[in-house]
């Protein structure tokens, strides 16, 4: 991480009763950068936003922002917005006053409020909208009016709290491009939230993916995808095929394809992206080739699902990506052959 440190997390450590919640979570995040925590549920990804907001105290380590120690700081003395999952405005309160809520407990004079409420509902892509009511907004434009409020009084960290997954699908789409770029134009670190992996992939500089109260990787989206560091982050994020492998003699053995393999002779599970796996006119001599047939295909618009069967993978199905242009050139159906091409450099071994 090349920037200056802003956010730093020292072994947070957090307990309900008899339950560990998180355990032990290191973490640095660098000023100007977006970070997704992403995992299933329950794996402790919104104690931990929590703790950096002071509504949990976690019950060991430390919070640094800015060099300072906020650990046992109010929210209040914190120095962030946030924005909820289910947007949290004042219902009785319009727009504008929802938006200026922040500035008016900080005393702020009201001609500059005025001006903040004005240039953050432009920002957010709502001008105008000063005099309406949150029930008259859609839940899109209600979340860009908590994001307006968020931002008013101009923190030096933004806390996402799953924001979008109140929103049917095509408003998320929208809001997530619109917050990373709002992002990238205000220079805000930005914390958030989110169990969709594609989200994560989409937004982030780098991704946190963590399971049970612990972090099983921190890298770059593509770090993420390509290269997990566990059977977990591979089967999370994205999807995968996991077959049963032996390593044996400098080989890599699942059903009757071989690859090289480093390491002492072991029983292993094969991680294998869908796009890894290539269906296409094969060249005479190429190597990891094999015969399969069509037993699946789940259309899904520009591309589809395939799933095949082959005498080389024993009983084990794998899922291909195959574009229906090539479905359709190729008058492929469910019982088709195919030829198809293994990418032994993408294969994770676990």
């Amino acid at each position: 991480m090349t920037q200056d440190l802003f956010l730093d997390l020292r072994h947070i450590r957090k307990e309900f009763g008899g339950f560990t919640a998180l355990s032990g979570v290191s973490l640095g995040i660098g000023k100007g950068e977006f970070v997704c925590f992403l995992g299933p549920s329950g794996c402790g990804k919104t104690t931990l936003l929590r703790i950096i907001a002071g509504l949990e105290v976690q019950t060991a380590g430390e919070v640094w922002q800015g060099g300072r120690d906020i650990s046992r700081l109010p929210p209040a003395q914190r120095d962030y917005g946030i924005v909820f999952q289910s947007y949290a405005l004042f219902p009785n309160l319009s727009v504008a006053d929802n938006v200026a809520y922040g500035l008016v407990n900080r005393k702020t004079p009201r001609v500059e409020i005025t001006r903040r409420v004005t240039e953050l509902l432009k920002l957010v892509g709502l001008p105008g909208s000063e005099t309406k009511y949150p029930a008259q907004l859609s839940g899109g434009q209600q979340q860009r009016i908590a994001l307006a409020r968020a931002l008013a009084t101009a923190p030096g960290l933004l806390l996402l709290d799953e924001p979008l997954s109140a929103l049917d699908a095509l408003e998320r789409l929208r809001l997530r491009s619109e917050i990373r770029a709002l992002q990238q134009k205000l220079g805000v670190t930005t914390v958030m939230v989110t169990h969709d992996q594609e989200e994560a992939l989409s937004v982030a500089d780098r991704i946190v993916v963590m399971n049970h109260g612990v972090i099983e990787q921190v890298g770059t989206p593509l770090e993420i995808y390509r290269e997990p560091a566990s059977p977990f982050v591979a089967d999370f994020v994205g999807k995968v095929n996991v077959l049963p492998a032996t390593v044996a003699a400098g080989e890599l053995r699942f059903g009757s394809l071989c690859i090289p393999c480093d390491g002492a002779d072991r029983q292993a599970r094969v991680y294998l992206r869908p796009e890894d796996v290539l269906a296409r006119p094969i060249a005479e001599g190429d190597a990891h080739v094999f015969d399969a047939s069509i037993e699946k295909i789940e259309f899904l618009g520009s591309y589809c699902h395939v799933r095949v069967a082959s005498p080389a993978l024993d009983s084990h199905k794998l899922t291909v990506y195959l574009s229906l242009n090539f479905l359709s050139e190729q008058a492929l159906e469910v019982g088709s052959p195919l030829r198809l091409k293994l990418l032994p450099e993408r294969i994770k071994v676990f």
